[in-house]
Parts: C-alpha cells; sequence; structure tokens
C-alpha cells in the first residue's frame, strides 16, 4: 500500500512540476513569440488567458471529482492541457496563440486542486505534512529550469518547442497515474449542476476580467469596465439564489457554514494579496533599480525558494510530531510580515543585497509554513463528500487574492509613474513606487496574521476514512 501511495505521488508532483513548468518556461520565449506572430498590443493576453482559465475552473474540478471521483478529472485535467500545449504550437497567429492557452488553463485549472485532493484521500493528515516538501522542491526546481530550458529551446529549436516539451512529461504523468491510482468510487450520485456550473465559471471570469484588465486594457472609469463588473455581480447574485434551491449545487452552501474554511479562505487569500503583489516585482527592482541583468535578476530570487523548501520540509518533521498545525502557521505569517517589513524599509532606504537577499529568504521560510498547513487544515474539518470542492475553493480563494494583488500594485505602480519616461534616471521613481507596493504587502500579510488567530485548530485525523 504504501509503495502504491508513492507512486500515486509521484505522478502528481510530475502533473504538478508540468503546470509550475509551462508557467516559468513561457515567460521567457514571448519576445520571440511576438517576433514572429506580431500582436505586441495582445501580449499580456498571453499569461492573462490560462490565468482566468485556469482559476475559474478550480471549483468545478473540485465539485465534478466529489462526484465522478479524482481518477477521471485527472485524467481529464492532464489531456486538456495537453490538447491545448499542441494547439499553442501549433498557433499561427496571436489571437490563435491566446485561445489556445485558454484552453491550456482549462486543464491546469485542475492540477493543484486534485493533487491535494487526492493527497487528503490517501494519506492521514497527521502524516500528510512529511510530503509536503517535494512539491515545494518542485516549484523551486521548475522556477530555475523554466527560464534556462526556455531560453533553450527558443534558441535551439523555435518557441513552439516550449509547448511540445509538455508533451513526454504529461505522457508519464498519465501512465503513472493510470498505473498506480486504483479507481475511486464517487461520494455522490452522478448530477451535474449545468445551470449551476454556468453561472459560477461566468460570475468567477467577469470579476477576474476586471481585476486582470482593470487600469491595463481597460481604462477603471470605461464602460467596459461598468458592464463586466455589473455581469459579474448580477451572475453571483443569481448563483447565490440558484444554489439554494437545487439538492446538490456545484457550490454547497454549508461549505461557508465551516469556520475553519471561511478562516483559512481569508487568510489565504489576504496573504496573496501581498505575497504576488510584491514578489511579481522583484525582477523590476533588480533590473531597473538594482542594474542586475535579466540572468542575474532570476537568480536573486531564489533565496526565497530555498527557503520555502526548507521550511516545508521541517514542517512535515514537525507537524508529524506534534499534530499541531496552528503553531507553525503562526510562525510563518508573522516571518513574512516581518520580512515584507524589512523588504519595504530596505527598498526605501537604499539598502543592498546584504538586507533584501536575507529578507527574501525568510520571507520563502514564512510562506512554507503556512500553504501546506492551511490546505492540511481545512481538508481535516471538512467531512469526504466536500473535501473535494472545499479544497478547490480555497485554491480559488488564494488565486484570487494574487489578482488582486498583481492587479492593486500595478495601479500603485503606474500611479507613482504617471506621466514619466521609463529609463534608467528614474530608477529612483521606481525604487519609491516598488517600495510603496512592498509596504502594502506588509499590512496584507499582518491582516492575514490577525485573522489567523480565528482559525479554530482541531485535532488532525489518523485515518483516512471516506465518510469522515
Amino acid at each position: 500500500m504504501k509503495t502504491s501511495i508513492r507512486n500515486i505521488y509521484i505522478g502528481l508532483v510530475i502533473m504538478i512540476g508540468l503546470a509550475a513548468l509551462d508557467q516559468s518556461i513561457v515567460a521567457t520565449a514571448l519576445p520571440r513569440i511576438v517576433s514572429d506572430l506580431g500582436g505586441m498590443s495582445h501580449l499580456s493576453w498571453v499569461v492573462t488567458a490560462y490565468v482566468l482559465a485556469s482559476t475559474a475552473t478550480m471549483p468545478l474540478y473540485g465539485k465534478l471529482s466529489d462526484q465522478y471521483g479524482r481518477k477521471l478529472l485527472l485524467y481529464a485535467a492532464i489531456i486538456i492541457f495537453l490538447l491545448g500545449s499542441i494547439l499553442c504550437g501549433l498557433a499561427q497567429n496571436m489571437v490563435e496563440l491566446i485561445a489556445f492557452r485558454a484552453i491550456q488553463g482549462l486543464g491546469a485549472g485542475g492540477f493543484m486542486p486534485l493533487a491535494q485532493i487526492v493527497i487528503g484521500d490517501l494519506v492521514p493528515p497527521a502524516e500528510r505534512g512529511k510530503r509536503q516538501g517535494s512539491i515545494a522542491a518542485v516549484y523551486a526546481l521548475t522556477s530555475v529550469l523554466g527560464p534556462v530550458l526556455g531560453g533553450l529551446l527558443t534558441d535551439w529549436l523555435s518557441w513552439h518547442w516550449i509547448f511540445y516539451v509538455n508533451l513526454p512529461v504529461g505522457a508519464v504523468a498519465l501512465y503513472v497515474i493510470a498505473k498506480s491510482m486504483p479507481h475511486d468510487k464517487p461520494h455522490h450520485a452522478h448530477k451535474i449542476d449545468y445551470l449551476g456550473s454556468a453561472l459560477l465559471t461566468g460570475a468567477v471570469t467577469a470579476a477576474l476580467l476586471v481585476l486582470a484588465l482593470g487600469g491595463t486594457e481597460w481604462a477603471w472609469n470605461s464602460h467596459e469596465i461598468l458592464y463586466t463588473a455589473v455581469l459579474a455581480v448580477v451572475l453571483t447574485v443569481a448563483l447565490l439564489f440558484h444554489v439554494r434551491r437545487v439538492p446538490e449545487p456545484v457550490l454547497p452552501p454549508d461549505l461557508f457554514d465551516n469556520r475553519v474554511f471561511n478562516v483559512a479562505s481569508v487568510v489565504l487569500a489576504l496573504t496573496f494579496v501581498g505575497m504576488m503583489g510584491s514578489s511579481v516585482f522583484f525582477p523590476l527592482l533588480f533590473q531597473m533599480v538594482m542594474g542586475a541583468s535579466p540572468a542575474n535578476s532570476g537568480l536573486l530570487t531564489m533565496p526565497m525558494m530555498v527557503g520555502l523548501v526548507i521550511s516545508s520540509a521541517l514542517n512535515g518533521r514537525v507537524l508529524g510530531k506534534s499534530g499541531r498545525y496552528k503553531p507553525a502557521q503562526v510562525v510563518g505569517l508573522a516571518l513574512a510580515t516581518l520580512s515584507f517589513g524589512a523588504l519595504a524599509w530596505g527598498i526605501l532606504n537604499n539598502a543592498g543585497y546584504l538586507v533584501l537577499e536575507p529578507a527574501i529568504f525568510v520571507l520563502g521560510a514564512g510562506l512554507g509554513l503556512v500553504m501546506p498547513n492551511m490546505t492540511m487544515a481545512v481538508q481535516n474539518a471538512l467531512p469526504a463528500t466536500r473535501r473535494g470542492v472545499g479544497t478547490a475553493m480555497l485554491g480559488f480563494f488564494r488565486s484570487l487574492g494574487g489578482l488582486v494583488g498583481v492587479t492593486g500594485s500595478g495601479a500603485i505602480l503606474a500611479q507613482q509613474l504617471h506621466g514619466q519616461a521609463a529609463s534608467a534616471a528614474n530608477a529612483m521613481l521606481y525604487r519609491h513606487a516598488i517600495g510603496q507596493i512592498f509596504g502594502v504587502g506588509t499590512v496584507m500579510v499582518g491582516l492575514g496574521l490577525l485573522m489567523l488567530f480565528w482559525l479554530p485548530e482541531l485535532p488532525l485525523a489518523h485515518h483516512t476514512s471516506t465518510q469522515k
């Protein structure tokens, strides 16, 4: 049994690595893609379409896996992603590439939620922390290999191969999962809430469009923003009415009666508002302010990944002995808040790498104590019939917080640099703007720390009962 679980876990790690690799590898090839296909004005959509599609589908994967079983949904997610990869490699213009990236995102939306759900099904909460370090290590490894591999494939072959390289990796993941994972029994009868699924997807997509395009493609006071925001509100209200009228809704209302789930969702959303809103500007800080090359700027963010891997590994061992997940989260968010504050102070006061790099390491170490434990806390608090949709919704709120953070930080940067030329002469302007962004990140993560004190700590189960 242990061998079977280990093999399943290997397949899941490969799948997660596939998604992480794709995100980091595509960014490197974007200049060459634009050179070949044109459409510079639509460049951001290559990333936005993927993020929108993957975030919007997370809740659906969780709910459908509760109804149809995990293995079937894993197959669907990987196959859809690989189909999108093939189509992206064959794209002849920017419009096609954007559409095919959305298809990729439809598959990728199931990777992380389904992996966490399957781990929650197979491994008792009390033992689950031991396996979290591998996931963090995969992310760290792909964050380094992705840009390097993307550059090599683009230079030696063509940018098309950054998508084709997904095929052998995805095939291995499919093979391992098919061979090692037994066919699981669904927790519910085969009923799909089609109307609820459409309302949920429409509402989420409309809200994400506002967040992703507001202040960039669309002005905040434009008709497009107004109409899309109104559509998001109308669809959300319709969804709230709908889920209370059907026996098996796509978004069960009783999920929000669980205090652990509610607090965890808010904490992760706030944490990722600060984390994504700030860390996305590390390359800009290193290149525009401190004069580092693009290659070196990537290496300068590595301490965060190193800290993440180390703390995740240590967390698993400590959790296995103590059986308590909340103390590590409090310590982690406290460290993250302090590191954000140190970064904000250091950036605004012209501090050098001797101040910034240790703070970046501590930031990663703090986050490595929060994210795995929060998923574990939610899965431990929910019955098996809600584990899938609860895990997926937690991932959705995390991604939503990240989008809010990136959008808000972009607005701060645009306001600070309004009317100024983006040149080296304005490095101080960039320093001031990025320092302010990290200051806001400090506040957001600090609010997450305060909310964390309301999180109940339940005893970790030492079994994986499907009827918990």
